[in-house]
C-alpha cells in the first residue's frame, strides 16, 4: 500500500524542485508500480512508475484518453475554470485530443517539425545562438545561464517559427513563464494563488488568449508563410478550426516549445558543470554531442506527467485497471528505470542506447522533438568551443512545479573566448 507520504509527493511541487520526487519514483517502481493514490483535493489515481508500463500505456491512445485533464489538476482549480468558463479548460489543445480528432489536428503542423523542413531554419538559428553566446562572453566571466540564455534562445525560435516580432519576446516570455510556472512562489510572484495553484486566477492565460486571438485576426485578414498563419487558416472537417482548438494550438506552440527546450538546455549546462569529467570529454570529443544532448534530455525530463483514462476494464503490466480510473504516467520515473537504464542516476553523455520516454511515446509523441534537439545542438556546437572552466558559481534552483519543470536559476562561472 501506498503510504500518505509518498502520496503526497506526487503532486507536491515542492519535491520536484528539491529531487526528492526521484526518491518517491524508485519505492513505487520496487514496491508498488501502479500504485493506488489518493491525496486531499484530487481524484484518486494510479501512479504508473515503470518504464515498460508507461510505453504501454501510451501506445494505447484508444484505450487510455487524454481527455478529459490530461494534467494532474486540483480539484478546486477544475471546478473554478467550469464556472470561469463553462469548460474543465479555457482552450483545447492536442494533449487534450483523442483518436480520430487528435490525428486530424496533428496533422495539420506536423510537416513543419519535420527534419527536412527544419533544416532551412538553420542558419537564422546559428544566429540566435552565436548571439547567445556573444551575451555570455559580453557578461564576462559569470552569469545566470538561465536569465541569459535558457529563457531567450528557444523562445526567440519559437517566435521565429510563429512569425511573431521580436519586441512582442518580453511578454511572451513573461506569459509563459506565468502559465507553467503557476505553482512556484517566483515565477508567480505577481499572481495571486495558493501552494497547489488551486486559487490560482488564470491571469497568464487570458492575456495569452487575447494575445493570440488578435494575432489570428490579423493572419486571417492578411496571411503570411509563418506557422501561425498556418494555425489561424486550418481548416478541420471542411470547416475553420473552432476558436478553443485554434488558441489550444498557439499556446502549445507557444509554450511547450520553449519551456521545455529552455529546461533541457539549463538543465545540460548544470549537468556539465557539476561533473566536470563529462565536460572535458564533450569538449575534446563533439561527436559525443548527439548522444550527449539525448542523455541531458533523459537526465531533466522536463515534462514529468500526463494523466490517461481508462476507457474500460484492462491489464497493465499484467495488473488490473478499471474503466474510469486515472493513471499519472511519470515520465521521470520511467526514465530512471533500473530495468531499463544502467546505473540510471548517473549523468553520461556517452550513455548508449537511451531510449527515453521524455519526449513521450506513441500517437502523443512530442511534434517538437526534432527542433529541441536541432535547437541544443546548434547552441551546444556554439558554446562548447568557446567555453573553458565551467563551474557553478552559487545555488541552482528547479522551478516549483508538477507538470513541467526545470531550473529556474543557474549561475555560473566560466571563460570564454
Amino acid at each position: 500500500m501506498v503510504s500518505r507520504e509518498i502520496a503526497d509527493k506526487l503532486v507536491d511541487p515542492r519535491v520536484y524542485a528539491d529531487g526528492t520526487i526521484y526518491d518517491a519514483y524508485k519505492w513505487l517502481r520496487q514496491n508498488d508500480p501502479l500504485g493506488h493514490i489518493e491525496v486531499d483535493g484530487y481524484e484518486p489515481f494510479r501512479a504508473v512508475t515503470l518504464y515498460n508500463d508507461v510505453q504501454e500505456v501510451s501506445r494505447n491512445n484508444a484505450l487510455f484518453h487524454s481527455s478529459p485533464n490530461p494534467i494532474q489538476t486540483p480539484i478546486a482549480r477544475i471546478q473554478k475554470l467550469v464556472e470561469l468558463t463553462g469548460n474543465t479548460s479555457p482552450i483545447k489543445s492536442l494533449v487534450d485530443m483523442d483518436p480520430p480528432q487528435h490525428g486530424k489536428y496533428r496533422s495539420l503542423t506536423s510537416g513543419w517539425f519535420q527534419p527536412g523542413n527544419l533544416k532551412a531554419l538553420e542558419p537564422r538559428i546559428q544566429e540566435l545562438a552565436r548571439k547567445a553566446v556573444d551575451r555570455m562572453a559580453d557578461a564576462g566571466t559569470a552569469c545566470d545561464f538561465v536569465e541569459e540564455v535558457a529563457l531567450g534562445f528557444p523562445l526567440a525560435v519559437i517566435l521565429e517559427i510563429l512569425g511573431l516580432p521580436e519586441e512582442d519576446h518580453p511578454v511572451m516570455l513573461k506569459l509563459t513563464q506565468e502559465l507553467f510556472g503557476a505553482t512556484d512562489p517566483d515565477l508567480a510572484a505577481d499572481r495571486p494563488g495558493g501552494a497547489d495553484g488551486s486559487d490560482f486566477d488564470f491571469g497568464a492565460i487570458n492575456e495569452m488568449l487575447a494575445y493570440f486571438g488578435k494575432l489570428t485576426e490579423q493572419r486571417r485578414a492578411n496571411p503570411t508563410d509563418d506557422l501561425a498563419s498556418v494555425i489561424a487558416n486550418a481548416i478541420i472537417d471542411g470547416e475553420p478550426m473552432g476558436e478553443l482548438e485554434t488558441m489550444g494550438y498557439y499556446v502549445i506552440v507557444a509554450t511547450a516549445g520553449h519551456d521545455t527546450t529552455s529546461s533541457s538546455l539549463a538543465s545540460t549546462i548544470w549537468s556539465l558543470a557539476e561533473n566536470p569529467d563529462q565536460f572535458a570529454r564533450l569538449k575534446a570529443d563533439m561527436s559525443l554531442l548527439p548522444t550527449a544532448i539525448d542523455e541531458a534530455i533523459r537526465w531533466s525530463t522536463p515534462v514529468k506527467h500526463f494523466m490517461r483514462n481508462a476507457t474500460a476494464d484492462t491489464t497493465v503490466g499484467g495488473r488490473s485497471v478499471a474503466r474510469g480510473e486515472r493513471l499519472m504516467l511519470c515520465y521521470g520515473s520511467a526514465n530512471r528505470d533500473e530495468a531499463v537504464f544502467v546505473d540510471p542516476d548517473t549523468f553520461r553523455i556517452d550513455r548508449k542506447p537511451n531510449r527515453h520516454l521524455a519526449f513521450g511515446y506513441g500517437g502523443h509523441l512530442c511534434l517538437g522533438q526534432y527542433l529541441a534537439r536541432m535547437e541544443m545542438r546548434i547552441l551546444l556546437e556554439e558554446l562548447v568551443p568557446r567555453i573553458d572552466d565551467l563551474t557553478l558559481n552559487g545555488e541552482p534552483a528547479m522551478s516549483q512545479a508538477i507538470f513541467v519543470n526545470g531550473p529556474k536559476r543557474l549561475p555560473i562561472r566560466y571563460t570564454i573566448d
